[in-house]
């Protein structure tokens, strides 16, 4: 992401947060599944300006990894820790957007952080 200007980059990662929230379509819950798509659809549209709320938004999909771990489909229906595995990662990224998605290489280097 560190060669993506601003705003492409945010837009882009509110895209594809947005994107992952239809991932679990058909993972077992039925008509319930439209659902989560629903509420994070929103908060991913709201993410076009915010660094922060793809964050929330990517908190989200980890949380509905878990109920897919637990009671419905993994992600992958040949691997049935996927869905715990994909909070692990939604997790991790979640933190780094919470934290204003700063880039990993001005980080080494002293530089300032993009601003969310």
């Amino acid at each position: 992401m560190r060669v993506d200007k601003e705003p492409t980059r945010r837009t882009f990662n509110a895209v594809f947060v947005a994107g992952a929230s239809g991932v679990y379509l058909s993972g077992g819950f039925g008509p319930w599944e439209l659902l989560y798509p629903a509420i994070a659809a929103p908060v991913a549209y709201f993410g076009l300006r915010s660094y922060r709320l793809i964050g929330v938004a990517w908190l989200m999909h980890s949380c509905w990894d878990i109920v897919h771990h637990l009671w419905g489909n993994p992600i992958w229906p040949f691997m049935p820790t996927s869905s715990f595995g994909c909070m692990i990662f939604d997790a991790l990224i979640a933190v780094w957007f919470l934290s204003g998605a700063p880039s990993i290489l001005a980080l080494g280097n002293g530089s300032q952080r993009i601003k969310a």
